[in-house]
């Protein structure tokens, strides 16, 4: 099999058209009248990202009598520390902006009795989210400067002398290699699933909280690149309802119920508040045998009941259909909740690109937003929305002069046939990736070690994935659907070796569970700083940043 090339030029190209990839295109839009945009997108804008099947609250609003400074101490205390405060600050002053542009163009957001937004707790509101992504979608139909790549693989970025002027992609159902150049590039692939063996196994090892189509490709195509990164040994682990790993934030805020163990007791205040100190108690609590854990909804009212029922059906049909067929609806029945498998991603917790305020990367070029870009935690989807914002206005200042089109295009066509025309494997990128998931689950702190991990482990972990690595080079592939499979395979080993570094350069544990190192169990405030890297000549550089304060801005 021969691959056709197509090459193509935009002044703006994003990668990745979910929630921060679609609303740059359109807030770049709004501000320009002549540029042109492009987005890249694996699947289909339509129903792509984190928001695919919808959502029911948005957890990042300034609600009335709170400031978005208020926003920066609430993310600060949860991430213990570890966080850009001038990201932060940017962020939350763009929150409710865009709210109201999702509103004008059809959100359905509830109100209070009084006509304001319906607010669940002190940052959030509620919505009729199921259409969310077909909204941005249609509004990014609508604008005749945005054309829409769906079903590519992005693969690689184009880099002359450390500025990126472009990407390699690869037709998900048909043998092209799209070679796209342009004057500024914007990274919005999201985060990292499938790194870690998942709480279900075999076929239905892709019902997780994280899209499982989401592999880490921006995040590992700036690792190659030499891109800095961030704070990517701070994980995320979705504390979530046992078997269907539907949210708990509907429960807990929505009706109130609290954390408890077997014996009915609550234990929430014994381990902390704070996202990963939730998740640690219930693993303290099961492994102490006090479990299974749930959250407390026995003698909730009716009409909170038939509340959560509608409020699931907008993005976790399974939960509502779990209580409907099993006849156990959550106000007879207290709900079982258990930990994910580990994720990196940069929207809950600060791993991802190291950026400037502008969310430029250390690439001159290249930009980040969303779940792709460090630092700043707790952004959700109004945050990748005001993320992308901030990117594009940037964008339009750093653009200038003409095109670049430079590009050695030949050598990366000839790896992606080898793929294809290479002689059958005795691996298969299913194999290797259940292989990699296993080495990543024992050794690097994943379900199966109860989130701990070692040093030993650690550079135990370190060889495996070398070892599988090798062996995937030696996979081969029957259509591009397969080579797709092979392609992701690679985007989460490389990030795999950064999260091993990273994971092993803390030397405490501030986050328990997310990061629990059992050689360094215990905080220590001389680990106020970031923990970076960088691929120098084939090995992972540790870098070491001091923090950024409120007032202060940082500046590559």
């Amino acid at each position: 099999m021969e691959l056709s090339v197509r090459q193509m030029s935009t002044d703006f190209l994003i990668l990745g058209g979910g929630t921060a990839g679609c609303y740059a295109a359109l807030a770049f839009c709004e501000k320009d009248d002549t540029h042109s945009v492009l987005i890249a997108e694996k699947a289909n804008i339509k129903r792509s990202g984190c928001l695919a099947a919808g959502v029911n609250a948005l957890n990042a609003y300034i609600v009335k009598g709170r400031t978005p400074e208020d926003y920066v101490d609430y993310a600060r205390a949860d991430a213990h520390g570890i966080v850009r405060e001038d990201l932060l600050l940017t962020m939350a002053r763009g929150l409710n902006k865009t709210v109201s542009y999702m509103e004008k163009i059809g959100l359905v957001i509830l109100k209070d009795e009084n006509g304001a937004y319906a607010a669940r707790g002190n940052r959030n509101i509620k919505i009729n989210g199921e259409n969310i992504k077909p909204l941005l979608a249609e509004a990014v139909g609508k604008e005749p400067r945005i054309s829409v790549l769906n079903k590519v693989n992005v693969i690689e970025y184009i880099v002359k002398d450390n500025r990126v002027i472009g990407a390699y992609a690869v037709g998900v159902c048909e043998p092209v290699l799209y070679v796209i150049f342009a004057k500024a590039v914007l990274c919005a692939t999201g985060g990292a699933a499938g790194l870690y063996k998942p709480n279900h196994a075999g076929f239905s090892r892709h019902k997780m909280w994280y899209p499982p189509f989401n592999t880490g490709a921006g995040l590992a195509m700036g690792i190659r690149a030499g891109a800095e990164m961030t704070t990517l040994e701070m994980r995320f682990i979705a504390l979530r309802c046992k078997d269907t790993i539907a949210p708990t934030g509907t429960l807990a805020q929505g009706a109130g119920a609290r954390q408890i163990n077997a014996r009915g007791v609550e234990y929430e205040q014994k381990y902390g508040t704070t996202t990963s100190q939730r998740l640690h108690g219930t693993v303290t609590e099961n492994a102490q045998g006090r479990g299974p854990c749930y959250l407390r909804t026995v003698g909730i009212s009716k009409e909170q009941e038939e509340d959560l029922k509608r409020a699931y059906l907008n993005m976790c049909p399974s939960q509502t259909l779990k209580w409907v067929e099993s006849g156990k609806t959550p106000s007879v029945q207290n709900v079982e909740i258990e930990g994910t498998e580990p994720y990196i991603m940069g929207g809950h917790t600060a791993s991802g690109y190291w950026v400037d305020t502008d969310r430029e990367t250390t690439l001159k070029g290249l930009f980040a937003a969303g779940d792709a870009a460090g630092g700043c935690p707790q952004k959700y989807v109004t945050g990748a929305f005001a993320e992308g914002e901030i990117a594009a206005n940037a964008v339009l200042k750093y653009m200038n002069g003409e095109i670049p089109m430079i590009s050695d295009w030949e050598s990366i066509k000839q790896g992606i046939e080898n793929f294809l025309n290479g002689a059958d494997s005795e691996y298969t990128a299913d194999l290797l990736e259940s292989e990699m998931q296993a080495v990543m689950d024992e050794y690097a702190g994943g379900i199966g070690a109860s989130y701990r991990f070692s040093e030993n482990g650690l550079e135990t972990a370190a060889l495996k994935i070398g070892e599988i690595e090798k062996k995937a080079e030696l996979l081969s592939a029957k259509d591009t659907r397969e080579l797709v499979y092979i392609y992701e395979l690679k985007e989460r080993l490389t990030l795999a070796k950064s999260v091993i570094a990273h994971l092993g350069a803390r030397k405490e544990t501030r986050w328990n569970s997310f990061a629990e190192n059992t050689d360094y169990p215990n905080k220590n405030d001389s680990w106020l700083r970031f923990v970076n890297s960088r691929l120098e000549n084939g090995g992972i550089k540790i870098i070491f940043r001091e923090l950024v304060k409120l007032g202060e801005t940082y500046e590559h």
